[in-house]
């Protein structure tokens, strides 16, 4: 049985999500062939509320005012904005790039538990945000710091999406704790679907029909919405709840092993630059999370 009470369900579960997003960034790159990034973002946001109408239907009456607020703060900063911001970005950076610059979810987790949920943070902790923003800069310039012009402006709307991840853990864990992952998931869909839906419909659809890539690219959108954003989220929202929004996040440890593979496959390069910024990333990520040596006794 998944028990996420237990250590080692809770490391299966963040390595199972950590493939399934690290999957997520070549799916993006595969619908966009046919479809504008708004008709990738929509489409997997609206096929996820309609796959899941049942669930929340289910659960509907704990929908109450007071969890209202919460929900669509998950919703809308862990779901529908993220996913129009990196089909945004990923049109003019490669998945591999997307799935690296997702590893600041942890470093954001902690900067708005500190501000807004009194988070009581480390030394480590500074030292960890102060690495994890410098190796996204390195990422984000290719390593030349001091020219504004190498900035590839796109990627800030990866780190804009982490943000909103950061929020999304926040929220889960302080004040959703009495909802498990999948009426915190179904429900955030409920909220957002709608929107999505309106957005979708109101776009050129025609257009990506006449894609000889129309088939690919919509199979390749509907997987990332059931596995990518459905199954992930119900794993995701329930590790929130029993671990800590840190912890949940940290499986941006691992993503980018995953989207940088399926990269190179996809023949995408990297650069040694690269490289080192994931590596700075990944450390101030690991000092984020690490927690207060225990004094030794004698």
């Amino acid at each position: 049985m998944f028990d996420l009470s237990k250590k080692r369900w809770q490391w299966l579960a963040m390595l199972l999500l950590a493939l399934i997003w690290g999957s997520s960034f070549i799916l993006m790159k595969k619908g966009l062939k046919a479809f504008t990034h708004t008709q990738v973002a929509a489409i997997r946001v609206f096929f996820a509320f309609v796959v899941l109408a049942p669930v929340y239907i289910k659960h509907f009456k704990v929908l109450t005012k007071q969890r209202a607020l919460s929900l669509g703060i998950v919703g809308y900063a862990g779901i529908f904005f993220p996913a129009f911001l990196f089909t945004l970005a990923q049109t003019n950076i490669s998945s591999s790039l997307a799935g690296m610059l997702n590893s600041l979810s942890p470093l954001f987790a902690l900067i708005i538990g500190v501000v807004f949920y009194k988070n009581r943070p480390l030394p480590n902790h500074y030292i960890g945000i102060v690495l994890g923003l410098t190796g996204a800069l390195a990422l984000i310039t290719n390593g030349h710091f001091g020219s504004l012009s190498e900035i590839n402006g796109y990627a800030f709307f990866v780190m804009i999406a982490t943000l909103g991840y950061g929020i999304n853990a926040n929220e889960v864990r302080f004040n959703l704790p009495d909802l498990n992952g999948i009426q915190v998931t179904a429900l955030a869909f409920l909220l957002v679907g709608p929107p999505a839906g309106i957005i979708l419909f109101s776009t050129d659809l025609g257009a990506a029909w006449q894609s000889p890539w129309f088939w690919q690219s919509l199979l390749a959108t509907l997987t990332l919405s059931a596995f990518g954003s459905v199954i992930s989220l119900f794993i995701y929202n329930n590790l929130i709840r029993h671990t800590s929004a840190l912890f949940a996040t940290s499986v941006t440890y691992i993503i980018p092993v995953f989207a940088i593979l399926w990269g190179i496959l996809d023949g995408e390069t990297i650069s040694p630059i690269q490289v080192s910024g994931i590596a700075i990333v990944l450390l101030g990520v690991y000092l984020v999370n690490r927690k207060k040596p225990a004094r030794a006794t004698s």
